[in-house]
């Protein structure tokens, strides 16, 4: 390494990218690349940032596969902060066991640190947990450990596992305060305080009231039968009746359960089922069918019975019955959640995320551009999209696969 080389890393360690910058700023060669990409992504300059650290991956020889990897491994932050995750999964994990193999253990760990943020991103629960048990968190640098801390507490809330969430955010909170770094201490802050806003709303009865994440989970853990507007189901203690691709019978679930102890008329049955105030026969029996499915599926849980003006909600060995709805109404609702969190996504990454396709996902954002909710910037590959934050409440019920299915 040259001198130039050496004092240009000493300055990026040492946060000073301008400086860093300076010394490099003429060279072309893989390493001085690679030191500007890292000074360009901590200035916030991120396209710029990429195509260096990419330009270093090509440069190094094929006997320089520990650079080769690192830069590997920064492009992927860099990606991440970028909210673009066309990248493959597999170069970084490539990277990751060759830093492993050349005993560089501290970006190795960032390596497998980054693949389980990016995959609680997209929703990808289990992935992020298998990602996260490749950490000895002991072993990494306070900042580090705040980091993979942060990640584990948001792995945790993601699984309605609160008191597990609060103990890796106490964790992370003194590993932030050993580190110093501001930007860390205030983001472990806002994630406590998450934990305290509500989360979703419980109807019941007529009535309406707040819960906070800790009380949603007591709520899913009790015997009351939940028909769940969040994960689209119903279920009661550990049974669960998922029905995110039957919309139709969820609806005349929750419909069912927020007139529960009294009947439903088949009128608003049909009116709020199939959109139509003008009901004639075929919609009264297709109401039969739909009702005679929901029943069905719900027979361990709860009875359906007709009456005389439509049906009630009959559930099993005398429980309670709730209705668990989200913060925010709206069918783009887990869409501007995902937008809210300050970064700005591509279109690609936002239908990764929800398990749409492009096209699905652009009319969405084009309806809420609309409405003024969200603002894109850039244009073609390069535009990106934003939404102010959603503020009062914790948007954790409205992520993508925000809880485990059952």
């Amino acid at each position: 390494m040259d001198s130039l080389i050496a004092a240009s890393a000493r300055a990026l360690a040492a946060g000073d990218a301008l400086g860093a910058l300076k010394l490099v700023a003429l060279r072309d060669d893989p390493p001085a690349l690679a030191l500007r990409g890292i000074a360009m992504a901590q200035l916030g300059e991120h396209p710029r940032a990429r195509e260096l650290l990419k330009r270093a991956a090509r440069g190094f020889g094929a006997h320089e596969a520990l650079a080769r990897a690192r830069c590997v491994v920064a492009e992927a932050e860099v990606a991440m902060a970028m909210r673009d995750f066309a990248g493959s999964p597999r170069a970084l994990a490539a990277a990751a066991a060759t830093l492993e193999a050349h005993a560089d253990t501290a970006n190795a760990l960032q390596a497998w640190l980054i693949t389980a943020r990016r995959q609680l991103l997209l929703g990808r629960l289990d992935e992020a947990a298998a990602a996260l048990a490749k950490l000895d968190a002991r072993g990494l640098p306070p900042s580090l450990r705040a980091v993979a801390e942060l990640t584990s507490a948001e792995l945790a809330l993601r699984s309605l596992r609160v008191g597990e969430a609060r103990m890796a955010l106490a964790r992370a909170h003194a590993a932030a305060e050993r580190a110093q770094v501001p930007a860390l201490l205030a983001e472990v802050t806002e994630a406590r305080a998450a934990l305290d806003r509500p989360a979703a709303r419980r109807l019941a009865v007529g009535r309406e009231h707040a819960l906070r994440l800790d009380e949603v989970s007591a709520l899913l853990a009790s015997d009351a039968l939940v028909v769940d507007a969040c994960r689209r189901g119903l279920g009661a203690a550990d049974q669960w009746r998922p029905l995110a691709r039957r919309p139709v019978l969820f609806t005349l679930a929750r419909s069912l359960a927020e007139a529960w102890p009294g009947d439903t008329s088949r009128e608003a049955l049909i009116e709020t089922a199939f959109r139509t105030r003008h009901p004639d026969e075929t919609h009264r029996a297709r109401l039969r069918v739909e009702i005679g499915r929901l029943r069905a599926l719900v027979k361990p849980l709860a009875a359906i019975e007709a009456t005389e003006r439509g049906f009630i909600l009959k559930p099993l060995a005398g429980r309670d019955v709730a209705v668990l709805a989200p913060p925010i109404d709206g069918e783009q609702a887990s869409l501007v959640a995902l937008l809210s969190d300050g970064a700005a996504w591509s279109t690609s990454a936002l239908a990764l995320a929800l398990g749409a396709s492009q096209r699905t996902v652009q009319r969405a954002l084009a309806d809420l551009e609309a409405e003024g909710r969200v603002r894109s910037i850039g244009k073609a590959r390069a535009q990106r999209w934003l939404a102010p934050p959603l503020a009062g409440f914790t948007t954790i019920l409205l992520l993508p696969a925000s809880l485990p299915i059952g």
